[in-house]
C-alpha cells in the first residue's frame, strides 16, 4: 500500500539525494590524488583503483548509512565507547580538518590557478584566500551553497570529457608499475581524500535535510532512499576516481616521473582538452576549493560555538584561528601538505573506519562493550603505523613485524577483526549464562 510518499516524489528525491551525496565527497582538492596514483601504478592501475575506492568511496558511503541509522551528530558515532572518548574524538577530527584539508584547498588553488598564470608567491595566495574565507564565514550566505551546486556539475562534465578523450584517443599500453604494493598504496592514498572523516562530520547535515524535505516518508522509506542514493553516489565516485586513475596510467610515459600532482592534472587536461579548457578547469576547481574551505572553517567554528554555550565570540575566535592556520599551512605545496597529513591519518583513519563499521552492523553485534574493546584494539595496533609514519619504522620493526599486514601499514586490520569476533562471542556467552 502506498503512503503519501508517492512514486514520483521517490524518484525525484533519489536523484536529488544521490547528487547531494556525490557532491559531499567529490571534493575539488581530491582531484589531484587519483591521476598521480594511476601515473605511478602503470599496468596495476586496476588494483590501485580497488584499494583507493575501498577507503575513498565504500567507507564514506557506509558512513552515510551509519548516519541514517543513528539520526544524530558526530558525537553519537563514538559515544558507545564513552562520552569522554567521543568528545576527544570530535576535537581531534575538527582539529585535523581545519589544519590539513582546509589549507590544502588554498595550496591546490595556488598551484592550479595562480602560479601558472601570475607566478605570485604562495604566501600571498593563502593570505588573500583565507582573508576571503574569514569574511564569508563571519557573514554566512547562501551564495556559496548555490555556487557549489553549479561548480560540481561543471567540473564533472570537464573531467568526463577529459577521461573519455584519453580512453578513446590513447592506446592501452601501460608502463610497468613503480609500486611494490599497489593495492595497499591505493587504500592509504584513499585516506588523503578525508572522505570518511567528511562522512561522519557533515553526513548528519544530509540526514537532517532529508528529514526536513521528506516529512511524509516513513522511517523505512528514508532508509531505503539513503541506501539507494548512497549506491548511486558510490557508483559515480567509483567511475570518476577510476577514470582519473586510468587516465593517469595511460599517460605513464608522457611526463617526468617526479611531476607534482597538480602539474600532472594540468598537463593531462591540456593534452586532452586544450589550453582553454584547462584554464576553465583551474577556475572551477579553485572556486570549489574555496567553498570547501568555507564549509570546513564554518563547521569547526559551529562545533566550538556549541561547546561554549553558543558563544558568538568562540565562533569568531575559532574562525580567525582556523584561517590563520590556513595561511600558515596553505603556503606550502600540495605534496608537502599531503606528506605532513600522513601521521595524523595513520592514527585517526583506522579509528574512524571502525566506528563507521560498528555503527553499520546490526545492533546486537555493536554493544557498548564491543565498541570499547574493538576501538581499544584499533588504537593499540594503529600506534606502530603512526610511529612508522614519523620516522621510527626501523626502530619498532623488530617488535611489530609479526603483526599481519604491518608491512602494508595496516597492522590494525586483523587484530581489530579478531577483537570484534571475540567480543561478540564473549557477549553471547554472557547473555546465555544463567543469572
Amino acid at each position: 500500500m502506498k503512503t503519501n510518499y508517492q512514486q514520483s516524489d521517490s524518484k525525484k528525491s533519489l536523484i536529488i539525494t544521490s547528487f547531494a551525496l556525490f557532491s559531499l565527497f567529490f571534493g575539488a582538492g581530491n582531484l589531484v590524488l587519483p591521476p598521480l596514483l594511476g601515473f605511478k601504478s602503470g599496468n596495476l592501475w586496476w588494483l590501485v583503483t580497488l584499494g583507493f575506492c575501498i577507503s575513498g568511496v565504500l567507507v564514506p558511503i557506509l558512513g552515510i548509512i551509519a548516519h541514517a541509522r543513528l539520526q544524530g551528530t558526530l558525537f553519537d558515532f563514538a559515544k558507545k565507547v564513552s562520552p569522554l572518548f567521543s568528545v576527544v574524538y570530535c576535537y581531534l577530527i575538527y582539529a585535523i580538518a581545519i589544519a590539513l584539508p582546509s589549507p590544502r584547498t588554498a595550496s591546490v588553488t595556488h598551484e592550479m590557478a595562480i602560479q601558472p598564470f601570475w607566478g605570485s608567491s604562495s604566501l600571498l595566495t593563502s593570505l588573500i584566500y583565507f582573508m576571503l574565507v574569514f569574511v564569508f564565514v563571519l557573514n554566512r550566505s547562501k551564495v556559496l551553497d548555490a555556487l557549489g551546486k553549479l561548480l560540481t556539475p561543471g567540473i564533472l562534465i570537464i573531467l568526463l570529457i577529459m577521461i573519455i578523450t584519453a580512453v578513446f584517443a590513447l592506446d592501452f599500453d601501460f608502463v610497468p608499475s613503480a609500486m611494490g604494493q599497489a593495492f595497499s598504496s591505493g587504500i592509504l592514498e584513499g585516506y588523503q581524500t578525508f572522505d570518511a572523516i567528511g562522512a561522519v562530520v557533515v553526513g548528519a547535515v544530509i540526514i537532517i535535510s532529508i528529514n526536513l524535505k521528506e516529512k511524509t516518508a516513513t522511517f523505512e522509506e528514508k532508509r531505503r532512499l539513503i541506501g539507494k542514493a548512497g549506491l548511486w553516489a558510490g557508483i559515480g565516485l567509483f567511475l570518476v576516481y577510476g577514470g582519473l586513475i586510468l587516465t593517469g596510467a595511460l599517460f605513464g610515459d608522457a611526463f617526468d616521473t617526479d611531476i607534482s600532482r597538480t602539474a600532472l592534472l594540468r598537463g593531462i587536461s591540456t593534452k586532452t582538452l586544450g589550453q582553454t579548457a584547462n584554464i576553465l578547469l583551474s577556475i572551477l576547481v579553485s572556486l570549489a576549493c574555496f567553498t570547501t574551505a568555507v564549509g570546513i572553517v564554518t563547521g569547526t567554528s559551529d562545533f566550538i560555538k556549541g561547546r561554549f554555550n553558543d558563544s558568538i565570540l568562540a565562533y569568531r575566535i575559532t574562525a580567525f584561528l582556523g584561517c590563520l592556520l590556513g595561511v600558515l599551512v596553505g603556503q606550502f605545496d600540495v605534496g608537502y601538505i599531503i606528506t605532513v597529513a600522513v601521521p595524523s591519518l595513520m592514527f585517526i583513519y583506522p579509528i574512524t573506519i571502525i566506528l563507521i563499521l560498528l555503527n553499520v552492523v546490526p545492533e546486537k553485534w555493536g554493544s557498548p562493550k564491543v565498541f570499547q574493546r574493538v576501538i581499544g584494539v584499533t588504537i593499540l595496533f594503529s600506534i606502530p603505523d603512526f610511529l612508522g609514519s614519523i620516522g621510527f619504522g626501523e626502530q619498532i620493526a623488530p617488535f611489530v613485524d609479526w603483526i599481519p599486514l604491518s608491512q602494508h601499514q595496516m597492522g590494525w586490520v586483523l587484530p581489530t577483526l579478531v577483537a570484534f569476533i571475540a567480543s561478540n562471542i564473549i557477549n553471547s556467552k554472557e547473555t546465555a549464562a544463567p543469572s
